[in-house]
């Protein structure tokens, strides 16, 4: 028989993460406290849970991304109130490697094993099934989901035990938003210095001053949605858990707090709502300059 998945948090990544899930044919049974973000997986064959504890007595394994350690902690309570011994617990939420640990211990007591994969490279690869997969925790419980992980995601790396993709997933969420920043000083550079934008973003796309976040976040700036699908609010939960493994592993994050500091700055001026692409919008508005260039799409989910 075809594990049974059981999938809790619908939003901008999770429901894409959900959706794989679905379009590969393995029985799924979807959860979020707003159902109207459910209504696509339910089309596709995908059974409406009315609670966490319904959804978590009918399937193998429960499947969650939510925003932060407190509603992972809640969800799992609720999860564990109906989940037999023997269920499994994909956590895809990106959380602390303290958070991991503790949770995972939570759910052992109760017989549930805990298999950490947060995802990186963008809600946009999530969409296409493309994402990377880091994972941490049991190797037989890697191989046992890696089929479903497989039509979630691309490439999967396995990190080592519980906590260890926990740490890696907060380094690249990390220097993704100190290359935000620098990018949009980059543009504003250019801009300032009378240059096209669109040959710019070229020029600097086939140059050692390359990243990944300016090929993809950079498009967004100057079509001027911002739409990542990643809020302020995220980032700063996650500059937040860098700032902490600096002062656990004794790493000064000179970069990190001073960008750390800009996102305070942008979630006081646009809201903790705001796409955390918009931090390049405190320049813009500072300068009265906005970075525009014909060309670029709104959404990564629709370009090329």
């Amino acid at each position: 028989m075809a594990m049974r998945y059981g999938y809790i948090g619908l939003g901008h990544l999770g429901g894409h993460l959900a959706a794989s899930l679905a379009r590969a044919g393995f029985p799924l049974t979807v959860y979020d406290l707003d159902p109207k973000l459910a209504e696509r997986h339910v089309k596709a064959g995908a059974r409406l849970a009315v609670t966490p504890q319904e959804l978590a007595k009918e399937v193998d394994a429960v499947v969650t991304c939510l925003p932060s350690p407190k509603v992972s902690a809640k969800v799992l309570d609720a999860v564990l109130e109906t989940a037999s011994q023997g269920t499994d617990w994909i956590e895809m939420s990106t959380l602390g490697r303290d958070d991991v640990l503790a949770l995972a211990a939570h759910a052992e007591a109760r017989g549930v094993r805990m298999l950490e994969s947060p995802v990186t490279g963008g809600v946009h690869r999530a969409a296409t099934g493309d994402i990377t997969v880091l994972v941490g925790g049991p190797a037989d419980l890697l191989e046992k989901h890696r089929p479903a992980l497989a039509v979630m995601g691309g490439e999967i790396i396995h990190m080592g035990p519980l906590g260890s993709a926990a740490v890696i997933k907060v380094i690249t969420n990390m220097l993704a938003f100190i290359h935000l920043v620098a990018d949009g000083e980059a543009l504003m550079l250019a801009k300032r210095g009378g240059l096209d934008l669109a040959k710019a973003f070229q020029a600097i796309k086939a140059s050692s001053g390359n990243s990944f976040v300016h090929e993809t976040e950079g498009q967004l700036i100057l079509n001027g949605s911002y739409d990542i699908g990643f809020t302020m609010d995220l980032a700063l939960k996650d500059l937040g858990f860098a700032m902490q493994f600096g002062r656990d592993f004794g790493v000064p994050l000179d970069l990190a707090g001073q960008t750390l500091q800009t996102f305070i700055r942008g979630k006081a001026q646009y809201g903790g709502g705001a796409w955390s692409t918009m931090i390049v919008k405190l320049l813009e508005d500072a300068l009265k300059t906005d970075l525009r260039a014909p060309g670029f799409p709104a959404s990564l989910e629709t370009s090329d």
